[in-house]
This record gives C-alpha cells, structure tokens and sequence, in this order.
C-alpha cells in the first residue's frame, strides 16, 4: 500500500534535521539573508513546504544550488522523501533520531541526501551544464540583461553595486535594505536623490533599474488603484505602516481587481502591495507553532498576538506580530507590545495580596478611589483589611490601614505615627 502511494506522489519533500534540536522537520525555503526556514511536517503545514519535481536531474541541480546558497550548511542534514509519505515518514526518522547509534539506522540513511556526492557528480557531468529550474532559480534577474550602460549615467555600475553588496539581494528580487544615492548628469543639469532601488523586466526583457524617491509623507487623500482609505486605514498606516486588512486593488496590467494588503515603505513613504495568494506566512515563530487561527488572521493583513516566544538568548516573550508588504515578510509589533504590557499591568491590578477585587472594587480602583479591602491574610496567616488606592504616576497600589480619604481617620493615623516616633526616641508627649 505504501509503495503505490510512493507512486502516485508527483512530488518529493525535502526534510532536514538540524543539529541544534535533532528535530526532523520539512524545508520552507530560504530567507531573504540565507538562513533555513522550516516547520514541523503536520497535515495543516503541507501546503507551505518545499515541493520538488521527482526528476533526478532536476533534484540534483536544485539542490546544489540551494545547498550552496545556505548559511552553516554543516548544521543541518538533509533528506528527500515523497509527498504523500512525509508525514509518517518523518515520525519514524525521528524515532530513529531519538535513539542512539542513528547512522546505523536504514530507513534515516535511505533517504538522506549527501551534498558533496551531487555536487561531485554534477562538475564530472562531460555534458552542457543543465541550467536550474527558474521555478527554484533564487535569482529573478539574469544579469547580463542588465543595461550597464544605461546604470553608469546614474553612477551605479556593477562594480560598485558589487562593492555595496548590493548586487546578489537585487537580482533576487530584492529592493536594496537602505537608501542609495544616485546622480544624474544630464550635461546642463545635474540631479542627486535617495532612493531604494530595485529590478524589473520591461515588455521588451531588458531588466531596469525602478528608483523609488522619499517622499514627505504617503498620500492616502487620494484614491489608490481604486480604493478610498477610509479614516482608519490612515490611522493604521501611519502609525504602524500597515492597513490591517485585505481590500480588492486594480491591477493596472489586467485591469481586474485583485485581494492585496497595503503598507508603507517608512524608508520612501510609498505605498506597497502585495497580492494575497503571494503572502507566505511562516508556520512556526521563534520556537512557537501558530495555530490555523493565527495564520488565517496573517493572511487577512491583521496583528496577531503570538505568546511564549523565544529569544535568541533563549527568553520567553510575547509580541503581536503582522505581515508588512513593503517589507515582504512578518514583522514584530515592538509599539504595541508595550501598549499589551501596560494592559496586562491593569490587568494584574485586579488582585491584590491574593485577594481578587470584585468588578465594582476594579472599576473604582481604576476610577481613582480608596476602596476597602477585607479578607486579606499576614505572615503569621491571620486576617487584616484596610483600603487600596491606584497611583497612576507611579503605576503601584498603595495601602493603609485607615481609610485616607476620610481626614479625621488619617490625621489619627498621623498622629499614632508621631507618638509612635516619639517614644522610640525617648521624647514625652508635650
């Protein structure tokens, strides 16, 4: 049974385990940097993996490239599995990882994929190099259709975008991360302006510098492809650089209307896009698996809190996370995850010395009143009440035995304070 449904899948799976945690996890890609993005292979994740044709040629040109494009390629092992089988087989290979002695284990060592063995065989290749798939070829761009005449008016040769490594993330379709001077010479005028720059094919393939200027600020009082921005589509890409939702834009070249997510690009303060069925949202987020709730939410442009995260140092945090099309990725939210912890300091307010303030006492806490508080038990484990009030300055409950809204009861309690002082330090009462 399982061999006909090793035969009916039309694609392979690449699974990699990665010596840092000895998980078998299945291959999303790379990142824009050339780090490794994975996720756990669950039913729900099949369709964010990595598919490859099952052609042996193919295989082996795709994934020297890859290998070769990886950052600290000796972490990670490799293994090539078919799609319909991936699930079971990536349990069984990691009961085998579990054990001891894993390289004794057959099932792990026939599907593992050796690196330096393809690459090996495809330099003995006596034949024309067989050219990368362009559905798995990271470079969008061929460079040799690049007009460098044209680029050298502007002052960006291939030299000094190589210089400013520059180069490599623009023919991968990348826009360059900063802002770039470039100068124009136009004999009786000369004009310099920053800019991002990026590629692009023109109808007649030559690939052309696109320079996207700074503006002042995005202008959202006009309509855009289409959409009017209503009041809180302003006030959302003003304040953190995305709409938060999936509205229909013409698309000028098809002249249809399609559901993008809109940002804006807080280097050049322009307006980006990004179609909804090209928006890849990662499954797994600093060591946490988003749930289909999650990822629906991401999909729509929304923020989504994301709890128990992980640092690179290993501590646990919480952050409301959001894909930004400008940026071409999910960013972190670090404005509003200040915002989250202020809300769950008031929150906190809620209980105090262990005891669980009813919704009135909350809500005059909150109002800036005193509000009486019994049940409260000390260290020797016997009860106590007084009154709790909320300093807002100083964001701390404060509390006192005798209700200090009451000034008869607090000048007593002053006084009680001075005599009190006063017999410690041997002084009579006048």
């Amino acid at each position: 049974m399982e061999a006909r449904k090793n035969n009916e899948s039309k694609h392979d799976i690449l699974l990699v385990s990665d010596s840092k945690d000895n998980k078998i996890k299945a291959v999303q890609g790379l990142s824009e940097n050339g780090d490794l993005k994975s996720a756990p292979v669950r039913k729900n994740n099949l369709n964010s993996f990595l598919r490859l044709d099952k052609s042996g040629d193919f295989f082996s040109n795709f994934f020297t490239n890859f290998f070769s494009q990886l950052n600290e390629p000796t972490r990670f092992s490799f293994f090539k599995v078919p799609e319909d089988s991936a699930i079971g087989l990536s349990k069984q290979m990691q009961s085998e990882l579990d054990q001891k002695n894993t390289l004794d284990h057959q099932l792990y060592l026939t599907h593992r994929v050796d690196p330096e063995k393809m690459i090996q065989s495809l330099d003995n290749k006596n034949s024309e190099s067989i050219a990368p798939s362009k559905e798995y070829n990271p470079y969008k761009f061929n460079i040799n259709d690049i007009n460098w005449t044209s680029l050298n008016q502007l002052g960006l040769s291939r030299e000094k975008l190589e210089e400013m490594d520059l180069l490599e993330p623009l023919l991968k379709g990348y826009k360059t991360k900063d802002l770039v001077q470039v100068n124009l010479d136009l004999g009786s005028a000369e004009f310099s302006l920053d800019a991002r720059l990026g590629l692009k094919k023109a109808p007649n393939g030559e690939v052309v510098m696109t320079l996207e200027g700074v503006k002042k600020y995005p202008n959202l009082n006009v309509p855009f492809q289409g959409h009017e921005f209503s009041r809180e589509d302003k006030h959302n890409l003003l304040k953190t650089g995305n709409m938060g939702r999936v509205v229909d834009l013409l698309d000028p070249e098809t002249n249809s209307y399609i559901p993008s997510v809109v940002s804006v690009d807080k280097l050049t303060n322009n307006i980006v896009v990004t179609s909804v069925e090209k928006i890849q949202i990662p499954q797994h987020i600093k060591g946490v698996d988003l749930s289909n709730d999650q990822l629906e939410g991401l999909k729509q442009g929304k923020p989504v809190l994301v709890q128990a995260m992980s640092s690179a140092k290993g501590n646990p945090f919480d952050a409301e996370i959001q894909y930004n099309a400008a940026k071409g990725h999910i960013e972190f939210l670090f404005d509003r995850v200040n915002k989250n912890k202020k809300l769950s300091k008031n929150e906190d307010l809620k209980t105090f010395r262990g005891k669980t303030l009813d919704d009135n006492q909350y809500k005059e806490l909150l109002g800036g009143k005193t509000v009486a508080i019994d049940g409260l038990i000390d260290k020797r484990g016997k009860p106590y009440k007084g009154y709790i009030n909320y300093d807002a300055v100083n964001q701390r409950t404060n509390f006192s035995f005798t209700d200090p809204s009451n000034p008869k009861a607090h000048m007593s309690q002053t006084q009680n304070k001075e005599q009190a002082q006063n017999k410690k330090a041997g002084l009579r009462p006048t």
